[in-house]
């Protein structure tokens, strides 16, 4: 490929050099600037100058993914922040304005932090999560940061600097000795932040492991990204992109099977020639790529978006994977979209689209007990229902049982929801909330060591 591109990296110590944003007033740039202490911003060159559409700023949907705005805080935290600013404090005491205010926006949600840490020789395993049995999340140490930061992210206290929000493996290797000793876990999911941002060595060393003898229990290779979206350069012209290919070719002919889990939250991040080339040399080598993206207000709120999202997808030989609700966590006041509004938004979409589409499941919440799937909406007994599902548990056979949900047009995430026809709680709730207490007790416990 001629189009050589290097990647420039804009944050808010040097937002001043992005040249397009002279298009917003001062009160806005102070905006952004105000939030950004708050919640992470991270974009660069690519992204400012091939997916956003500045004629259309503030309402350019890619404007919105990756650039704050003031609503993302309610007007308390805003006006902390924004005092601190102005009153010209340190850094450090604004640093402490920005904790306490992070710490007021759930910044692990889903019991991440003690719920889904395994131990292994009764110490926490740093840096991996096991909520389910097959599958287990890693978190490379060199792999969390990103390209650009979505606005949404419910993994943003990764990128803030406080240390004890914060999952990365250590130099000890020992998520591997726990990986090599659970012979039911069959996925390992890299995630982060984004695993490709890591140097090709780097992702090599966390890879090519898993490709020897006493990981044969390992049949699925997973990297969570948003690489394709915001820098598809990375398989393309920065200097180690063929080395990664050819890891990538060594995975799939060792006979593991290498996923891509795809971040695409609008059809205009498929648009570009460059993600369009970046695909096709992935695929050339095997590797399969699924997409997901929740439901985000600004951003693809409408059954248009997503209709033709999933049909550009499968076109260039996508597989689309889940549609999510926006997570309770961050900056959701000002993403999120009612449950009822977004399973309509996923059945209007699905009907438009042909079977080939018809792979993304959704609408899908990563909630507590599990993946909690929106079946559909029905009247039961003369009672308004959400019809409701796991996808994956905590407990593997809570899975695919039907329960319900008394429907209700406001709730926006799973912890809105009351069990129907009257019932105190939902068929698992007494053995999550077994389960959650051992689990917390044993995390004091560590954390009190």
């Amino acid at each position: 490929m001629n189009n050589v591109r290097k990647l420039k990296i804009y944050q808010l110590r040097n937002l001043e050099e992005i040249p397009q944003l002279k298009v917003l007033s001062k009160e806005e740039l102070f905006n952004i600037k105000v939030v950004s202490n708050v919640l992470p911003f991270r974009t660069n060159n690519y992204v400012v100058e091939e997916l956003i559409d500045w004629s259309k700023v503030p309402d350019d949907p890619i404007f919105q993914l990756t650039f704050m705005q003031k609503d993302m805080l309610s007007n308390s935290q805003f006006s902390r922040m924004a005092d601190a600013i102005s009153r010209n404090l340190s850094t450090e005491e604004i640093k402490k304005v920005a904790d306490t205010i992070r710490k007021e926006l759930n910044p692990h949600p889903a019991g991440q932090l003690t719920a889904n840490v395994p131990f292994y020789d009764d110490e926490p395993v740093k840096g991996i999560q096991h909520k389910y049995k097959e599958t287990a999340l890693v978190f490379p140490t060199g792999g969390q940061t990103c390209h650009a930061y979505c606005t949404f992210c419910f993994r943003w206290a990764q990128f803030v600097g406080m240390d004890d929000l914060k999952f990365a493996t250590d130099e000890s290797k020992r998520f591997q000795e726990y990986i090599k000793e659970h012979k039911e876990i069959t996925d390992v999911l890299f995630t982060g932040g984004d695993p490709m941002v890591m140097s090709y060595a780097k992702l090599k060393a966390y890879l090519e492991p898993l490709l020897s003898p006493e990981f044969d229990h390992i049949k699925n290779i997973r990297i969570g990204t948003k690489s394709l979206s915001y820098w598809p350069y990375r398989y393309l012209t920065d200097k180690d992109s063929d080395d990664i290919l050819m890891l990538f070719d060594k995975i799939m002919s060792s006979g593991k099977h290498l996923a891509i889990m795809a971040h695409f939250s609008h059809y205009i991040e498929l648009e570009t020639e460059a993600v369009k080339m970046a695909i096709r040399r992935l695929r050339n080598v095997g590797v399969k790529i699924r997409t997901q993206s929740p439901v985000i207000r600004h951003v693809n709120d409408s059954a248009e978006v997503w209709t033709k999202m999933w049909q550009e997808q499968v076109n260039l030989g996508l597989i689309p994977y889940y549609m999510f609700v926006e997570r309770n966590t961050g900056a959701k006041k000002y993403f999120e979209i009612p449950i009822a509004e977004v399973f309509e938004i996923y059945k209007e979409a699905f009907k438009n689209v042909s079977g080939l589409s018809r792979t993304a499941r959704g609408p899908v919440m990563s909630a507590t007990p599990g993946k909690v799937s929106v079946e559909g909406v029905a009247e039961i007994n003369n009672e308004k229902v959400f019809v409701l599902n796991l996808l994956q548990a905590r407990n593997s056979d809570w899975v695919k049982t039907p329960f319900f949900a008394s429907y209700d047009p406001k709730a926006t995430w799973y912890t809105d929801l009351i069990p129907a026809f009257g019932q105190d709680e939902f068929f698992f709730d007494e053995e999550l909330s077994d389960f959650l207490s051992e689990k917390e007790e044993k995390f004091i416990e560590n954390y009190l060591r």
